[in-house]
């Protein structure tokens, strides 16, 4: 149950936090999973080059861009017994799950440009399915409180099963497959079968525990152009958008960068699982740090300390060398967790804020656009610098399969582990020190819309 308090202050009991943050346990496995695992899967077990596999992501991930803002109006104009977005997560967890498995099937297919069609069509499949249950969920986030620090509490339990997710990912697929060969092809399935159920399963635990506003329940739909225009006349989501582009494209390249660097650059292979399990282990344990900050300071501001320090780390990765054995390398992916931890926070906090702003300047909510763009723009770039990196590792000299890299394959990839991404993570910082919304005016506006709906509720 949700509970009031004298002040105002909206508190949400530990079950819906709890029921409501695992949900995000399959969305984090799934997508640290493809992101850590596909690329590599599709130049060492399938065989494809990396200019093939970056072929076959850009046209995969090109799907975004128009189903995400599709499926967004869809959520906000929907009405149902079971609300406008919990419905999704009934019908749309199978169909999530096995698009995901469809990703890890080699097809028997003797024709690389057939391989590329496959993997191509599998990932437009997988994009459709996990939006149509995703951006309903997202968007549940507003609607569940509209208390500013309740919400990064709400978002803290959604990120610490995020990061249980990850930190799986991470771990036992990689432990359980071990080198990745073309023997190992039936494994990678099979192993993948098993972690489309695991991912499927808590999207039922949050339909049956949370619940929609029901005055939410009862608005005018909005039209496509109608919520399209409320986003762009959105000063704070605009910023929001910002951050979200250049954090989640920074933590995208390093994370499909990740293995190719442990293992190619560092030449520590056997350790990955230690190393990965070192940031994400890290990522958890720090998540009430990054709550209390934010709870202290804006969030804006809890976000730039996070993103400085992130970026320093990363840098500062990438000079370790193999002979100086674990320890280093294991010591700085401890403190890079930090700073993934407050990736995993911040950002997600703050959206769901500029939906009260939409609010008191429209006098409709549309979360499933402002979702649906952010989704859809946090996938925009990746979809051109996963690929552009990847064909920067070709043109490096990288050669699949090979047990020992050239040196400017090598350094190709350090750059895109290191200054790239700590690069993209400040630009990010940018747009956070521009961002409007304060703790203070988040209180201003929530008073404004109370003032608005009592008046409107007495003139009824």
């Amino acid at each position: 149950m949700e509970e009031t308090s004298a002040v105002g202050k909206e508190k949400l009991s530990f079950v819906i936090k709890f029921f409501y943050g695992a949900g995000d346990t399959g969305f984090a496995l799934t997508d640290t999973i493809i992101g850590l695992l596909f690329a590599n899967f599709l130049i060492k077990v399938v065989g494809l080059t990396p200019s093939q596999v970056a072929i076959a992501i850009f046209a995969g991930k090109t799907w975004d861009w128009i189903n995400d803002p599709i499926f967004g109006t869809l959520s906000d104009r929907t009405r149902s017994r079971w609300g406008r977005r919990r419905v999704y997560l009934l019908f749309g967890f199978i169909p999530f799950a096995l698009a995901f498995l469809s990703l890890w099937w080699k097809p028997p297919f003797a024709q690389d440009w057939m391989l590329v069609a496959y993997y191509t069509f599998a990932f437009v499949l997988y994009d459709a399915s996990a939006t149509l249950v995703y951006m309903p969920y997202y968007a549940l986030t507003p609607e569940l409180t509209e208390d500013y620090d309740e919400r990064t509490s709400l978002t803290s339990y959604r990120m610490a099963f995020s990061i249980i997710g990850s930190l799986i990912a991470f771990t036992l697929p990689l432990e359980i497959i071990g080198e990745r060969t073309p023997e190992k092809a039936g494994l990678v399935f099979s192993t993948m079968a098993v972690f489309a159920v695991i991912a499927a399963v808590p999207l039922l635990g949050t339909f049956f525990v949370a619940r929609e506003r029901k005055e939410h329940l009862n608005e005018p739909k909005p039209s496509l152009k109608e919520s399209l225009r409320a986003a762009l006349q959105n000063k704070p989501f605009l910023y929001a958008v910002g951050i979200f582009l250049f954090t989640f494209t920074a933590l995208s390249i390093l994370e499909s960068m990740l293995l190719f660097f442990i293992t190619d650059g560092l030449g520590m292979g056997e350790y990955e699982t230690y190393i990965l399990g070192g940031v994400f282990v890290t990522a958890l344990f720090t998540l009430p740090f990054w709550n209390w900050i934010s709870n202290k300071k804006d969030k804006r501001i809890a976000y730039m300390y996070g993103m400085a320090f992130f970026a320093l780390i990363i840098n500062l990765l990438i000079f370790v060398q193999p002979s100086w054995g674990l320890a280093p390398a294991l010591s700085l992916a401890i403190m890079a967790g930090i700073g993934v931890g407050a990736v995993q926070v911040l950002p997600w906090s703050m959206l769901p804020d500029a939906i009260e702003v939409d609010e008191l300047n429209t006098g409709a909510r549309h979360e499933g656009m402002f979702y649906s763009l952010v989704l859809l723009l946090r996938k925009f770039a990746p979809s051109l610098a996963l690929p552009l990196a990847l064909l920067v590792m070709e043109w490096s000299g990288y050669v699949s399969g090979a047990a020992q890299q050239p040196a400017s394959a090598i350094r190709a990839v350090k750059i895109l582990t290191g200054p790239v991404p700590a690069m993209l993570l400040m630009v990010g910082v940018v747009f956070a020190i521009f961002y409007p919304l304060t703790r203070s005016r988040h209180d201003e506006i929530r008073r404004e819309l109370a003032a608005r709906r009592a008046g409107e509720q007495g003139n009824a």
